[in-house]
């Protein structure tokens, strides 16, 4: 490719990572790219998900792009429409909106005769020399194979897709799912209904946070006094610095503290010896994801509330029935049973080299080259792909450092140095094993189920530290890569 001939780029993905890419192409000086979105608003997990309680168990000030910092978050966590609003916000200052096509999602992408031609929902042939796929994770719902939950007769939803026109007040409410979201809403509604129940399956650990609500004068200040938003940045930073370092190694001082903290919270604060068992996880805390919650056992405490530990036997039109024979009557179904979190760009059709199926590569399990690349699929790089970060720190801060080495890939497709780019087999498979081997050593391989293992129990996340993540990141190693002209 000549210098004067510029890439043809489609961006899959109107949230947090494609809203970065458009801004970081324009800066880069790319010209030619668009964006396609399967629905009808920007935002991604924020626009999917609006259940009551929403919010981000990252601080909020660290949870921003770098390049545009929000001295207005209103406390150290924020909600999920604080968050949407903050990216309409950037869309908007950085007229992000003309790249997007929206309703429109993607397909089919092909590699054939050197491009990636790509297939849209509403019958689009468009053509693309790389493709970004910023689809995320937490977008794709998945609903528990729980019998007869079809002849639920009342309101029933899933918790990403929430009902706002079915009034709660008075109402008998069931929650099934003991996960972040479900924790959330226990704290938003059990004071606000007219019974609650929890179906609890697997007990979690809860982590002490305290959310700080920030004053009028803060926000003065923040905004007055750059260096105090930086300050309040650097301490939240080094709190997760220690947290990512501490999950990565199970046997770490750091990781004891994390237990001991978790294990006080739920001492100290749960008065009901026969709740605090019922409570009380059978493996050690982070081996799932760890819930951030200030308030969640004051709420499962409250008289409305009512833990279910005993197992469903089925969904009855007009309640949950339980294994010991109990029917708990209920008005409103809620199903908080988490994302089908190793989709990714899936279920479109991604065919690399000579047809070659992502689907077949990634029969096993999906992998990338550093969660980025994926030999054989030139020209086409991932954010947040498969076995990065995502369970260690800000999922911006990721994409925002795996997109600088994405850009770095693709300027030597401008500058002509080649025309395809791609991760080589043996540096990806290597990479792969090592990284297996690592995460072996890590909180989530000690025992416990959870979304952050893949279907043979192996972690899929990044098992090192976030400093060795930033300095991955700096710059590509192009030796594990197949330059082709």
């Amino acid at each position: 490719m000549s210098k004067s001939v510029e890439p043809r780029i489609v961006i899959i993905g109107a949230g947090m990572a494609g809203i970065l890419s458009v801004i970081r192409l324009r800066e880069a000086g790319y010209t030619d790219f668009v964006v396609y979105e399967k629905s009808d608003r920007i935002g991604g997990t924020w626009r999917e998900n609006t259940y009551p309680g929403i919010a981000c168990d990252v601080p909020a000030h660290l949870y921003t792009y770098s390049f545009e910092p929000n001295p207005d978050w209103s406390s150290t966590f924020a909600s999920g429409p604080e968050i949407q609003r903050y990216f309409e916000g950037v869309v908007e200052k950085y007229n992000v909106r003309p790249a997007i096509r929206f309703n429109e999602a993607v397909d089919v992408c092909e590699f054939i005769d050197g491009r990636w031609r790509i297939k849209t929902s509403t019958g689009r042939d468009d053509v693309a020399d790389v493709v970004l796929a910023a689809t995320g994770v937490l977008h794709h719902p998945f609903t528990a194979d729980i019998p007869g939950l079809a002849s639920f007769a009342g309101a029933r939803f899933h918790s990403a897709q929430w009902d706002h026109s079915v009034d709660l007040k008075g109402k008998r409410v069931g929650v099934i799912g003991t996960g972040s979201t479900a924790i959330q809403i226990t704290s938003a509604l059990v004071d606000k209904v007219g019974r609650y129940d929890l179906f609890q399956r697997t007990a979690q650990w809860v982590m002490p946070i305290e959310n700080v609500i920030y004053s009028d004068q803060d926000k003065h200040e923040f905004r007055t006094n750059p260096a105090r938003l930086e300050a309040l940045r650097v301490e939240a930073s080094d709190y997760f610095r220690k947290f990512s370092n501490a999950v990565i190694d199970s046997e770490s001082e750091e990781m004891r503290e994390i237990e001991e903290a978790c294990r006080l919270n739920l001492e100290q604060n749960v008065k009901d010896p026969v709740l605090r068992e019922k409570l009380r996880p059978n493996y050690r805390a982070g081996c799932k994801r760890l819930i951030f919650s200030a308030d969640f056992y004051d709420a499962i405490q409250h008289p409305n509330a009512h833990l279910v530990t005993d197992g469903i036997e089925c969904i009855e039109p007009n309640g949950v029935r339980l294994k010991n024979g109990e029917l708990r009557e209920l008005d409103v179904l809620v199903v908080a049973t988490g994302f089908r979190t190793d989709s990714f760009i899936r279920p479109a059709v991604v065919k690399g080299r000579h047809g070659v199926d992502l689907d077949d590569v990634w029969a096993d399990h999906p992998t990338a080259y550093l969660s980025i690349s994926i030999p054989q699929f030139p020209n086409f790089f991932m954010l947040n792909g498969p076995n990065g970060p995502v369970g260690n720190f800000s999922l911006i801060l990721i994409a925002e450092n795996q997109l600088n080495y994405i850009l770095q890939l693709m300027e030597k497709i401008r500058d002509g140095s080649c025309r395809e780019i791609s991760a080589k087999d043996e540096a990806s498979s290597s990479f792969e094993n090592v990284r297996i081997e690592a995460a072996k050593k890590s909180i989530w391989a000690t025992g416990c189920k959870s979304w952050y293992l893949d279907k043979n129990g192996v972690p899929a996340s990044w098992p090192w530290s976030r400093d060795r993540f930033f300095e991955v990141m700096k710059k590509p190693e192009l030796e594990a890569f197949e330059l082709a002209s």
